[in-house]
């Protein structure tokens, strides 16, 4: 168990590496900085050895120092003194400086790092299909590109780096105290074994810990979204005091999992700070032994008992590295594991560009289950020539939302073949596909910008004129005259600053300025009154001229006119008449 572990950890950190590529030059740099704390450290005991050989006692300074410094300023005790308090002043300075230079260049590339990994996650968060996000939650993809994204700076930039320099500071302060003193330096390092089984045992103990925690952490957190998002139906029915004790009641498994991870490295804490006093009182007997026989002056005694210190800090830091990083592992390890889901459908290779199609479509024989049990849609086929109105009735769960998943190539079809102007839609690139839709939804998606970015939506960089036409086009342009800000009104989250009349002709401008041959409405008055409904059954019938148009309603009068009337049941289509649609729709 141990082995693999230690081989999932390796694994995961060598992949951390390979994500962080472009940006190795600036962790070299950290690593160089970090580097050099090493003499630094090195250095910073000196002065308190030389005060106490050179100054209290009569030892003459070392020939480095005499060479370099004028005889008369080493002349005297005080003249030493000085030199010493110096040496004190720059040792520091350049200690300062290495920090402030490591801090800076660590916090540039870690927050760059973090920022990057965000947006690959998001960027692949966007390309999963609806059926994983339908199953797993948006939630949980939020939470591993807000809070489990960070683990790449936490594990690269402060973990790795300082794990290294650690471990070559160790190498120093082991070769000088065995200058020193050879015994004292084997007698400081056997506690090494102690340590290292230590963070063997708490590694496996925390990285099991803080999955858990990451688990609990995101549904938490949809539990949180879940609310706010229904605020309404949850004050409609008076039911905050329940959702409030909902995620009280999951966050307090939060808060028990981030005690036992507290406690488990507090317990690791404690075992290492026993271990090392151990080490530093078995130095300090033996060499206070060495002292008295005459094998160490006190300077040197000192001395060593303060690199033993710095000994003992890397040797710290190697164990809690090691043992700490498994909380950057595990949301690493999420964060990776939502990379390495299949994306969406894809681009097959060698596909075909398109830039406007005619609009004939077909279904052939086309069928289609979320799993292998359940068929949601089984043989369908039927062709619609361009520009031809297509009408779709059923009942709830019948598969009209399905059959326009297919069409935009959300899902592909288990069976049969979709196709537009001839050819497969697996043939297409995804991206030029899409472009061929203008998707109209019962309700309507708006995002927290103004009116004019929501209309360009589907056209970025569109003119303030062109969107003016298609606000016109859609009936929108004199209600959004009335407002304040007119077009650089802000319509709030989800749009809900405006009515639901409002929404619906903003998203009905939104494809008359995308243009595209092909139109989808999913039951767009389903949710306005009467008044309202007869100014978007109009801009409706504008925007349908001359596109092929696929309309999902239950509502008999937004179907007339239709040259194509399908009727799903139990994921089987029929085909009917303009005059059997009332029969078929009142079934529905």
């Amino acid at each position: 168990m141990s082995e693999r572990s230690d081989r999932k950890d390796l694994a995961m950190l060598g992949r951390l590496l390979r994500q962080a590529r472009l940006y190795w030059p600036h962790l070299a740099g950290i690593f160089c900085l970090e580097v050099l704390a090493t003499p630094l450290s090195l250095l910073m005991p000196v002065p308190l050895m030389l005060a106490v050989d050179s100054v209290v006692g009569d030892k003459p300074l070392p020939k480095i120092l005499s060479a370099v410094l004028p005889a008369g300023a080493v002349a005297t005790g005080a003249g030493r003194l000085g030199v010493i308090a110096a040496l004190v002043i720059v040792f520091t300075a350049l200690t300062q400086a290495q920090k402030l230079g490591t801090w800076l260049l660590q916090t540039w590339t870690g927050e760059r790092l973090c920022l990057d990994f965000r947006a690959q996650l998001l960027r692949q968060a966007q390309r999963l299909s609806l059926i994983y996000h339908d199953t797993r939650g948006s939630t949980d993809s939020i939470y591993r590109i807000q809070y489990d994204a960070p683990a790449i700076e936490w594990v690269v930039v402060y973990g790795i780096s300082p794990f290294v320099t650690a471990g070559l500071t160790l190498i120093g302060m082991v070769a000088v105290t065995a200058a020193l003193d050879w015994q004292l330096a084997v007698v400081a390092l056997a506690v090494t074994p102690i340590l290292f089984a230590l963070t063997q045992y708490f590694r496996k103990r925390l990285r099991d810990t803080w999955e858990g925690v990451k688990e609990i952490e995101s549904s938490a957190l949809g539990i949180v979204q879940e609310i706010l998002a229904a605020l309404r139906v949850v004050k409609s029915f008076g039911q905050e005091e329940r959702e409030q004790q909902r995620f009280v009641n999951r966050s307090s498994e939060s808060v028990t999992a981030h005690v036992r991870v507290v406690l488990t490295e507090s317990t690791f804490s404690l075992c290492i700070g026993m271990t090392i006093a151990l080490g530093t009182a078995a130095v300090l007997f033996l060499g206070v032994r060495h002292v008295e026989a005459g094998v160490l002056t006190l300077g040197q005694f000192l001395l060593v008992m303060a690199y033993l210190a710095q000994l003992y800090q890397p040797l710290e830091t190697i164990g809690r590295q090691i043992a700490t990083v498994q909380g950057g592992l595990a949301s690493a390890d999420r964060a990776f594991n939502l990379l390495n889901e299949p994306g969406d459908v894809a681009d097959a290779p060698g596909a075909m560009p398109i830039v406007r199609a005619r609009g004939e479509i077909s279904f052939r024989q086309v069928g289609f289950s979320y799993d292998t049990r359940n068929q949601v849609l089984a043989g369908i086929t039927f062709d619609v020539a361009p520009g031809a109105r297509v009408g779709i009735v059923g009942r709830t769960g019948a598969g009209k939302t399905t059959l326009i998943n297919l069409l935009l190539r959300f899902y592909d079809p288990t069976r049969g073949t979709v196709s537009l102007d001839g050819v497969d839609l697996r043939q297409y690139k995804v991206a030029d596909l899409r472009d061929q839709y203008s998707v109209v939804m019962q309700e309507p998606i708006l995002f927290s910008r103004s009116i004019g970015e929501n209309i360009a939506y589907g056209r970025p960089g569109a003119s303030i004129a062109d969107i003016v036409r298609a606000a016109t086009a859609a009936h929108a342009d004199e209600f959004i005259r009335n407002l304040p800000e007119q077009y650089e009104t802000q319509v709030g989250e989800r749009g809900m600053s405006l009515s639901g009349g409002e929404r619906q002709r903003i998203a009905l401008a939104r494809a008359f300025l995308k243009d595209a041959p092909v139109l989808i409405l999913d039951e767009p008055t389903s949710a306005v009154d009467l008044r309202t409904e007869a100014s978007i059954i109009a801009a409706m019938e504008q925007l349908m001229r001359g596109r092929t148009t696929f309309i999902i309603a239950h509502r008999l009068d937004t179907l007339e006119g239709c040259d194509l009337l399908l009727h799903l049941e139990n994921g089987h289509v029929r085909q009917i008449e303009a005059s059997a649609l009332r029969a078929a729709a009142t079934g529905a």
